[in-house]
């Protein structure tokens, strides 16, 4: 019985996820063919061009860190929108969990509502709102608070406001979930017992919404990382991230064997953080 429930979702996980991380694994251990596709040949050359270049000449390597300044940027970036949507996402989940229950209804409807729209047709909607001649700078400029329109698009700033934009809802949820666990009456008897605001908050809130806390950073720093349309249509291509990287090996570059590597790069680094967050919790469940 139980052998037949878990049997679907095996299935599932092996086709959908464990057939295609081997085939990539797989691809980057191969030759790249000249037009595009794999040579089946064992090679490593793949890992090797991610931190060295090859002389086209006398074939000598040189270290090269233009692929790591661009997993450099990419993680820089991760990591600022994750801390934007924890500022914005932890005032909004308290203000939701704290309203009567009709309320939260329509709060947390109005949240996912974007998300009955297609990622790439929101990043194009944005990319109007930021533009020189789009709604905000119109409304500064209207405003007089700028004599002239901000560069708002084809930057980073626009790269940052559109993966904030993409995964704030990702934040918001799992803290909703926390605060609504949470009892407040426990905070009025702090209160009671002096304690101060800020210390109600880190000695009481703020350990009960840890869980919250870590799952919503994971689950906005791991898209964040690999995304790939908010540099591409925001910041116009001018700011490379992984994701970008790893799309033009497999449709300009036709590189596959480095495209493959590059991800699985990526996949190893998303899995030790995961790894790294998920023994950390069961050390700190057992003590």
């Amino acid at each position: 019985m139980v052998a037949g429930l878990i049997l679907p979702p095996l299935v599932v996980i092996t086709l959908f996820m464990i057939v295609p991380v081997g085939i990539m694994l797989v691809y980057s251990f191969l030759e790249s063919g000249t037009y595009g596709g794999v040579v089946w040949n064992f090679s490593t050359e793949a890992y090797i061009q991610f931190l060295f270049e090859r002389d086209i000449f006398d074939e000598t390597l040189s270290f090269s860190s233009d692929y790591l300044g661009i997993f450099s940027r990419s993680v820089m970036q991760a990591f600022i929108a994750t801390g934007l949507c924890l500022i914005i996402g932890i005032p909004t989940a308290y203000y939701i969990a704290t309203r009567p229950a009709r309320q939260k209804n329509i709060w947390l409807f109005m949240i996912t509502i974007p998300y009955w729209v297609n990622l790439l047709v929101r990043t194009i909607a944005l990319l109007f709102v930021l533009r020189s001649d789009g709604p905000v700078n119109d409304t500064l400029m209207f405003l007089h608070i700028v004599s002239e329109p901000l560069k708002l698009s084809y930057n980073e700033f626009a790269i940052g406001t559109g993966l904030v934009y993409s995964f704030l809802p990702f934040m918001i949820l799992p803290l909703y979930a926390a605060f609504e666990r949470f009892d407040f009456t426990l905070l009025d008897a702090a209160y009671d017992l002096y304690a101060s605001r800020t210390k109600a908050f880190f000695k009481i809130l703020l350990p009960i919404m840890k869980p919250g806390l870590i799952a919503g950073s994971l689950l906005v720093f791991i898209p964040s990382i690999g995304s790939f349309l908010a540099p591409d249509i925001l910041g116009g291509g001018k700011k490379m991230m992984i994701g970008n990287l790893i799309a033009m090996q497999f449709q300009g570059s036709r590189n596959w064997p480095f495209g493959a590597a590059v991800a699985m790069i990526l996949l190893t680094l998303t899995l030790i953080t995961l790894i790294f967050f998920a023994v950390r919790a069961s050390n700190k469940t057992k003590s």
